[in-house]
């Protein structure tokens, strides 16, 4: 994946594309992050071979842009590093790229609130059907069609309705449907 795709992409697909084949899965997890009083020597040894590791990274691209979307890294402390940069090497591109990755985070968390819009469309356009329509040029049953038709539409029901709901439990206002 390019940074130009990763840009482009989803946060779960970039977090999968990161579990299927990041190199730092098998590594140690202490390599990527400095630890507390260790001398600045040291760490930028260590912070050199994560770069090593993360440069030659399938998932690179992936990791920085997702590191990106979650704010990771700082401006005063160099303690990181993800997707090949360092953590003060992060802070930077978000500021750099602050507009862009606004929208992009904004169309992560809004993922459902677009699938929701989606589904009340096709709710509406299945429930304003005439039943008494035709399939591969025979006229269907009017019956027959009532019950494909409620059919779909209690299905789009139920998935309009278990998606706000689990949205509602997530915003803490409880389950009410």
């Amino acid at each position: 994946m390019t940074s130009t795709q990763a840009r482009h992409t989803r946060r779960a697909v970039l977090q999968s594309a990161i579990d299927a084949g990041a190199r730092c899965a098998t590594s140690d997890p202490d390599l990527w992050f400095r630890t507390d009083g260790e001398p600045q020597i040291t760490w930028q040894a260590r912070r050199a071979e994560a770069i090593r590791v993360c440069n030659g990274c399938p998932a690179r691209a992936a990791c920085e842009e997702l590191a990106l979307r979650n704010g990771d890294g700082n401006h005063r402390v160099d303690d990181m590093v993800r997707g090949g940069l360092s953590g003060t090497q992060l802070a930077a591109a978000r500021t750099t790229q602050a507009d862009r990755l606004t929208a992009a985070v904004d169309a992560d968390r809004d993922t459902e609130g677009r699938l929701l819009d989606d589904l009340a469309i096709e709710l509406r356009t299945q429930a304003s059907l005439n039943p008494d329509g035709r399939r591969n040029g025979v006229r269907l049953r009017q019956d027959e069609n009532r019950t494909e038709q409620s059919l779909r539409i209690r299905a789009l029901t139920a998935s309009i309705r278990q998606i706000r709901t689990a949205r509602r439990a997530r915003a803490g206002w409880g389950v009410a449907a």
